[in-house]
């Protein structure tokens, strides 16, 4: 069984002086790829550096989270779209709008957002959106620029909206990626909406080093526990593990343009 942790977090100071062993306990447990996704300048560049530490297995994505865009310094963008045509980079972002925390003002964001839409298209790479209470927001910039044009080749990770909201993002092309939060006893709606859902436009991943799943909940998430979700997924689904994992497995890699190794 293969699986593809198609959103983490391997820069995260938690595990700087231990990502060998979670690298190899990802590998332990069927993950066979993980994409690190860059929130700023900076992390974006620990990000390359760690797929090209870990080649085949570690994937790039880069990006300035919204909660950073206030952060970004004059130069950090074209720093961005530089980065963004590494060859270890699968994906731009990650990017989108967060009323939660509002670290940055929503009229940057939303620029942002735009900006890292753009860039995907002409990197010819995916991209990747965070929502958080921005819900209506969010899918409306979705939709607009879909109406101005762009091509939307995305993906809502860490989904925890509405039908509704998933109905949309569907019908604009975008790929619907859960966490661990499919896991927790709270979520029945969740897991009711995610059996609803079908199978070729769906992820699963950790965003470790946060949202462990269960029976992990309130531990560092790491890679290695992406199967916990996967399965809480076939679940959802009536089918096997390992029909789950060949078919999310599918849809990151098709979507990624990343090829697995046997190992």
């Amino acid at each position: 069984m293969q699986i593809v942790d198609t959103h983490c977090h391997l820069d995260e100071e938690g595990f700087a002086h231990e990502l060998d062993g979670v690298v190899a306990a990802a590998a332990g447990n069927g993950v066979a790829a993980m994409v690190t996704i860059g929130t700023s300048v900076q992390s974006s560049r620990r990000s390359i550096e760690l797929a090209e530490r870990f080649p085949g297995v570690v994937f790039a994505a880069v990006g300035i989270h919204p909660n950073y865009t206030a952060d970004a310094k004059p130069g950090d963008w074209e720093i961005i779209e530089e980065l963004a045509r590494h060859p270890r980079v699968v994906a731009v972002g990650e990017t989108g709008l967060d009323r939660y925390w509002d670290y940055a003002p929503i009229k940057l964001q939303q620029d942002y957002f735009d900006r890292h839409v753009a860039l995907a298209e002409q990197a010819n790479k995916p991209f990747i959106v965070h929502c958080r209470d921005a819900d209506e927001e969010t899918r409306k910039q979705l939709r607009d620029a879909a109406q101005s044009g762009r091509k939307l080749n995305g993906v809502m990770h860490s989904f925890c909206q509405s039908p509704e909201s998933a109905a949309e993002l569907l019908e604009l092309g975008l790929f619907v990626s859960f966490t661990g939060m499919l896991t927790f006893k709270r979520n029945q709606e969740l897991r009711d909406l995610a059996a609803s859902l079908p199978v070729d436009r769906l992820f699963v991943e950790t965003d470790a080093p946060y949202l462990a799943p269960m029976p992990n909940r309130g531990k560092r998430n790491e890679p290695a526990f992406v199967r916990y979700t996967l399965q809480c997924l076939a679940e959802c689904h009536g089918v096997a593990p390992e029909e789950m994992a060949r078919q999310t497995t599918a849809n990151a890699c098709g979507f990624f343009g990343i090829e697995l190794f046997d190992r």
